[in-house]
């Protein structure tokens, strides 16, 4: 009996990773393909480099590519400036006028529809189109800014949540003032939360078509945008070089940040090993 539900966990577990996995190598394979046709490998030129090749020679794409990073990178830094003021105020002051609903206007973008989202957005920028001018990387980056701060402020509240506040009390009984003990004290305790905050705004400005649709104008198209419209007419398969650039670049993040976290708890675990050789 044990056996037999090993064997199906496994097998469950390995369709489940080939359901979400498969798709993506297919992809990867046929960004190889000499064909201009997808879904047909030309096995006497393939495997080509040359959508690879056009890819960069595009300019059209490397300009989206260029405008959705440095949308995406302001708006992580926005949102975290902000997230994090924001979440700092509803951990650590508990007690003042509308405190419920502000926690609920920080957290309400988490759980409307991006269309509810994008629409009201778009109609505030109409209105405020005199101000800030006509629609394009400005309006995309407040719009991601408003539902990215959201994210942020979950994140950076959880770990503001469990940091010992007896630290920063003994800060401010020795004199310091609150700016101090927030800069040296608070601020290096959840930096790590405030790293993820930023990378988590980043991928979600970066991966967002929804709300940018709405509030982008001419000459403002982002990478989403510019992949979406080719995919309608077909995918092409300089569009899965892309993707399989994307797909390379995330992995090797993942890595990095992976092995980076393993060494850190190994270099802890040491560390503990050594303090209790030495107390013992």
């Amino acid at each position: 009996m044990h056996d037999r539900r090993s064997w199906f966990v496994l097998s469950m577990l390995c369709f489940g990773f080939a359901f979400l996995y498969v798709p993506i190598l297919s992809m990867v394979v046929y960004s190889f393909n000499a064909s201009r046709l997808v879904t047909v490998w030309d096995s006497a030129h393939s495997p080509t480099l040359a959508w690879y090749v056009e890819l960069f020679h595009n300019s059209e794409i490397m300009e989206a590519a260029r405008l959705s990073f440095r949308i995406a990178s302001v708006n992580a830094t926005g949102a975290v400036i902000l997230g994090t003021l924001a979440a700092f105020a509803l951990e650590r002051y508990r007690r003042f006028r509308g405190r419920g609903l502000f926690s609920l206007l920080t957290t309400a973008p988490m759980v409307l529809p991006e269309v509810i989202t994008g629409l009201s957005l778009l109609l505030l920028f109409v209105v405020l189109e005199p101000l800030i001018g006509a629609r394009g990387a400005t309006t995309i980056t407040i719009a991601h800014m408003t539902f990215s701060m959201a994210y942020a402020i979950v994140v950076i509240q959880a770990r503001l949540a469990t940091v010992d506040r007896s630290l920063e009390e003994a800060a401010m009984d020795l004199g310091a003032r609150p700016w101090k003990v927030f800069a040296v004290i608070t601020l290096p305790l959840i930096a790590p939360a405030i790293a993820s905050a930023w990378v988590l705004s980043f991928i979600l400005s970066w991966d967002d078509i929804v709300i940018t649709s709405f509030v982008s104008g001419p000459g403002s198209t982002t990478l989403p945008q510019y992949v979406f419209s080719k995919v309608r007419l077909g995918v092409s398969p300089d569009i899965n070089a892309l993707a399989t650039i994307l797909v390379l670049i995330v992995s090797v993040a993942v890595i990095v940040a992976g092995t980076y976290m393993m060494r850190r708890d190994q270099r802890r675990i040491r560390d503990a090993q050594v303090a209790l050789g030495a107390g013992g």
